[in-house]
């Protein structure tokens, strides 16, 4: 599996895990792995457990972020699927040490195929304003 596909399984994961308790997290991911049409490579599977559970683990502070760089928007009036895609790439960004210019193409590209299609350019513009923090290493 490529890393864009296990991007987009990490997507998918972080976007139904949004719509259940804490406490329930765990069966959710058994639930998602036991459904792949195809079992996933342990390399996949790791990644996709690094984002999902380093997202989850630094939820807090990447919502504190994202509501920062988005001006007049907060996270609670974003749809969950472009809060999904945006707390990967800001996970991506400010902890994973993914290249900032790979973490903006990829969170764009989910955006252009699973959101509106106005998507792709506010979450490019959050983003870049991510990227300017870790610039000046504040991210």
């Amino acid at each position: 599996m490529s890393r864009r596909s296990a991007r987009k399984n990490a997507f998918f994961l972080l976007f139904q895990m949004d719509f259940n308790q804490e406490e329930e997290y765990e069966e959710v991911k058994s639930i998602f792995f036991a459904e792949q049409e195809e079992p996933l490579a342990e390399e996949d599977k790791s990644f996709i457990l690094e984002m999902t559970e380093g997202v989850q683990e630094k939820k807090t502070q990447i919502d504190d972020k994202i509501n920062r760089y988005a001006k007049g928007w907060d996270t609670e009036r974003m749809s969950k699927v472009d809060l999904a895609i945006l707390r990967l790439a800001v996970y991506e960004i400010c902890y994973a040490g993914t290249p900032v210019g790979v973490a903006i193409n990829e969170a764009v590209e989910l955006a252009k195929t699973f959101s509106s299609d106005e998507a792709p350019a506010f979450i490019n513009g959050i983003l870049g304003k991510a990227a300017q923090a870790k610039e000046k290493e504040e991210c």
